[in-house]
C-alpha cells in the first residue's frame, strides 16, 4: 500500500493582487509556513505561471519548480480548467464562458476552442517540462442543458454529444500519453462528465483511452447526493488526483439539490471548510490508503461562510491528520508460521 502526499493546497482560489498572494514566491512562503508540502498550479494564472513559456522552455520550468522547491514544497500538478472548459461549450453558455478566454477570441467561438485546445497541448508540454505525471481539466459540456430536458432530448442526442465530445478531446489525450501524462477530468456539476454514468460514456467513446482518468472531489458528490464511497470502490482504478472539499447538504420543504436560484449561502447544497462539512473523510482516506491511490491530498477551499485564511491553516492540519501511514506489514505477522 502507498501513504497519500499531503498536504498539499490549490492556489487559484487565493491568488490576488494584494500580498502575499501575488506572486509564486510570496504566496509559496505563505503555503509552506501553514505546513503544506505540494501547491498545485492554476496554468491560467501568470502570477504564479507563464503556461506557454512552461511549454516552451525546460529551463523556465525548472526555475518554476527551483522558486516552489526552495520552500520545501513540490509541485503537485498543474490544471487547466477554464481552458478545458471551453473545449467544448453549447452555444447557450457562450457569452457567460467568454470570460474565460482572451478577449481577442471573445464573440467567435471556433477561435475560442481553437485557443483552448492550443491551451491543452501547451499544458501537456508544461507538465512534462515540470516533471509531473497528471494533470487536471474540466469536460467541458456540450449536453449539460438537457440533464434534466422539455422537452424530452431527440432520439440519439446523448450519444451523438458524447461523440462530438470524444472527437474533441481525443487528440489532445493523444497529445497527452506522447509526454506520459494522465488527463484527469474533475466530475463536476456543470460539466458532461459530472457522475460515474457520464465517466463511463465518455471512456467508451474515446476507446478507453489509457489517459483518461479522474480528479475526485466527493464535495460535487454531496450537492449531487451520489454516494461518494461507492464511487471510490467503482472508480479507482481511475482516480489519479484528489481535491479534499468539504461540504453539506439540507433539503428544505422549499428547496433541494437544483438550489431555487439562490446565493450559495442560502442553498440546501453548499461547500465548507474543511471538518465544517458533512462529508466523511475517515472512510475516503481510507479507502483511497486501501486502494494504493497514488498521488496527494489537495485541499480546494470554497466556503460560503468562513474566511479563506481560517480555512487554509485549518485544512492544512487537517489534512495531516487524516493521511494514514500504511503499514509495511501486517498486524498479524507474529502469529505466522514460523
Amino acid at each position: 500500500m502507498k501513504t497519500i502526499k499531503g498536504p498539499a493546497i490549490f492556489l487559484a482560489q487565493f491568488l490576488s493582487d494584494e500580498a502575499p498572494f501575488n506572486s509564486l514566491p510570496s504566496i509559496c512562503k505563505w503555503a509552506a509556513s501553514l505546513g503544506y508540502k505540494g501547491v498545485q498550479l492554476p496554468s491560467w494564472d501568470k502570477r504564479c505561471i507563464d503556461l506557454q513559456k512552461a511549454a516552451e522552455s525546460k529551463t523556465y520550468s525548472d526555475e518554476i519548480k527551483g522558486i516552489v522547491q526552495s520552500f520545501g514544497m513540490e509541485i503537485t500538478e498543474l490544471t487547466s480548467h477554464l481552458q478545458g472548459q471551453l473545449v467544448a461549450t453549447h452555444k447557450a453558455y457562450d457569452n457567460g464562458f467568454d470570460v474565460f478566454a482572451p478577449k481577442e477570441v471573445h464573440n467567435n467561438p471556433e477561435a475560442r476552442t481553437a485557443w483552448a485546445v492550443q491551451q491543452l497541448k501547451y499544458t501537456a508540454l508544461a507538465s512534462k517540462n515540470l516533471g509531473l505525471t497528471a494533470h487536471a481539466t474540466f469536460s467541458g459540456a456540450l449536453l449539460w442543458h438537457t440533464v434534466y430536458p422539455w422537452p424530452q432530448r431527440k432520439k440519439g442526442e446523448v450519444e451523438q454529444g458524447f461523440k462530438e465530445l470524444a472527437k474533441r478531446w481525443v487528440p489532445i489525450l493523444n497529445n497527452f500519453d506522447e509526454v506520459g501524462v494522465d488527463l484527469c477530468y474533475e466530475i463536476h456539476p456543470g460539466e458532461d462528465l459530472h457522475d460515474g454514468i457520464t465517466f463511463e460514456r465518455f471512456l467508451a467513446a474515446t476507446n478507453n483511452h489509457k489517459r483518461a482518468h479522474i480528479l475526485y472531489d466527493p464535495s460535487h458528490f454531496v450537492l449531487q447526493q451520489l454516494n461518494y464511497l461507492d464511487y471510490i470502490d467503482i472508480y479507482h482504478e481511475h482516480i489519479k488526483m484528489f481535491h479534499v472539499k468539504d461540504a453539506e447538504f439540507n433539503s428544505s420543504g422549499r428547496s433541494g439539490v437544483y438550489g431555487g436560484y439562490q446565493d450559495w449561502i442560502d442553498r440546501p447544497g453548499r461547500f465548507r471548510s474543511l471538518g465544517d462539512g458533512q462529508v466523511n473523510f475517515k472512510a475516503i482516506f481510507s479507502k483511497l490508503a486501501q486502494y494504493n491511490y497514488p498521488g496527494w491530498a489537495v485541499l480546494e477551499w470554497e466556503c460560503c461562510l468562513k474566511n479563506q485564511e481560517d480555512g487554509a491553516r485549518e485544512g492544512a492540519e487537517f489534512i495531516r491528520k487524516h493521511i494514514i501511514k500504511v503499514g509495511d506489514r501486517s498486524f498479524d505477522d507474529f502469529a505466522g508460521e514460523k
